[in-house]
């Protein structure tokens, strides 16, 4: 029998058991609520980020004491607002959400989080968040989105987008894969903006635009059309393979330095673990 992976279908001794085992992993799928098109449900990246991540744990949950959260649907999502459906944090506030999981992970006995996003809006926000919740912590934390793991194999898998966009031919795939009865394929053609992706910044600069000005009508960005739920299983294949790798890279998870500790410095007595 494979062992369980989802906190949520767990009990609280059972968790505490894996806690236990020592250098214990959480894993944190993190995503969105927000606008997909007039085709796609508004959780589409939350249930993909979870879908990758219970996937890649059950390939390495006999060898690794780990456990996947619920996904959090809350993200930072306000470029998305005026397509209505959507729910969006300031990053104040998503900063600290994160905050209470983490805290809540080292009272429990985790030492080590993988958070695995669905959501592109979150890329920035979470290459703040994890850097200094993980100094504060003290502990290893990890942030990847799947969708940008083995680029040159996720791009050929791909028939008519060159990668993942937004409501695209991707995104329908794996919500054909894991949820089909939420897809609307009827609507597909309806939602292909030939506009999407040309009001972009020049390469190397950056600003913030709402998605009503990058692909403006349906709020789509790419070829939903082309998505079927075969190439839906071989995206989240390769995404759970990747995962997997991460989980159990060694490199990943050294015990952090302590560069706030008065006195750190190379060459000191402060500086080394003795």
């Amino acid at each position: 029998m494979a062992r369980e992976v989802e906190w949520a279908r767990m009990t609280a001794p059972e968790l505490r058991e894996i806690a236990a085992r020592g250098n214990a992993m959480a894993i944190l799928p993190v995503g969105s609520l927000e606008q997909h098109g007039p085709h796609l449900p508004v959780i589409t990246d939350t249930a993909s980020a979870e879908a990758a991540a219970r996937r890649g744990a059950r390939l390495v949950a006999d060898d690794v004491p780990l456990a996947v959260l619920p996904g959090l649907w809350l993200g930072m999502s306000e470029h998305h607002l005026p397509f209505g459906g959507t729910i969006s944090l300031d990053y104040t506030a998503y900063f600290h959400v994160l905050k209470s999981i983490v805290r809540s992970l080292q009272a429990i006995g985790f030492t080590r989080l993988l958070i695995v996003n669905g959501h592109g809006g979150n890329i920035d926000p979470l290459a703040m968040s994890t850097r200094e919740l993980a100094v504060e912590f003290a502990m290893p934390i990890v942030y990847t989105t799947p969708w940008m793991l083995a680029p040159e194999e996720t791009a050929a898998l791909f028939e008519t987008d060159n990668g993942p966009k937004h409501a695209c031919e991707g995104e329908a795939s794996v919500m054909l894969a894991i949820s089909p009865d939420t897809v609307k394929s009827d609507k597909f053609e309806e939602a292909f903006t030939a506009e999407a992706g040309k009001h972009e910044a020049p390469h190397g600069a950056h600003r913030f635009y709402s998605f009503s000005e990058r692909a403006p009508n349906t709020g789509t960005w790419g070829v939903p059309a082309k998505g079927t739920a075969e190439k839906g299983e071989r995206f989240l294949d390769l995404q759970a393979r990747e995962l997997a790798k991460l989980i159990v890279d060694p490199a990943l998870w050294t015990q952090l330095d302590a560069v706030w500790r008065p006195g750190r410095g190379l060459g000191t007595r402060a500086g080394r673990a003795d």
